[in-house]
């Protein structure tokens, strides 16, 4: 199915689409795929933040992507790797019966299906600033992030 499919599937029913998803097979090439699309969207989404940042404060919009960049695509993957490795521990800690895998895949594709509300909060940010609008969207983002990692996480620690 296309990452699109799978999106939409996952806001519908996360754990159905995120077995789904763990019943292709272990492929470490595709769960880091999906982090780094998700990484790259979440780039993406801080431009028009950027760019009002920049406009405002007149700060040279290159030096901020180009930190922006190297956050994303390079120090938040490991970041997310050791996140995921943290989450395995604990819910082995509570009898978790998956993989190292799993745990992996559950949180990469929550934030790959999360994106979105990312991209609309970065527009909202960008476009209107802080606001009642930012906070709702922010929020609604973090919530459904959190939903869809804890079924994902939930179904890959079944171990079946």
């Amino acid at each position: 199915m296309p990452a699109t499919t799978d999106i939409v599937a996952t806001y519908k029913g996360p754990r159905r689409a995120f077995a789904r998803i763990l019943s292709t097979g272990q492929r470490e090439d595709r769960a880091l795929m999906i982090l780094m699309v998700g990484c790259t969207i979440a780039f993406v989404a801080r431009w028009p933040v950027l760019a009002r940042q920049a406009h405002l404060e007149g700060i040279e919009l290159n030096m901020l992507l180009g930190g922006t960049l190297m956050a994303w695509l390079f120090i938040a993957p490991l970041v997310f790797y050791g996140l995921a490795a943290l989450t395995h521990l604990l819910a082995k800690l509570v009898r978790g019966k998956g993989d190292w895998y799993g745990a992996r895949i559950a949180l990469f594709w929550s934030f790959l299906a999360a994106s979105p509300l990312l991209l609309l909060n970065g527009l909202i940010e960008g476009f209107v600033g802080p606001g009642p609008g930012l906070q709702i969207v922010g929020f609604l983002w973090f919530a459904i992030f959190i939903w869809f990692w804890l079924s994902g996480l939930i179904e890959a620690e079944r171990g079946t």
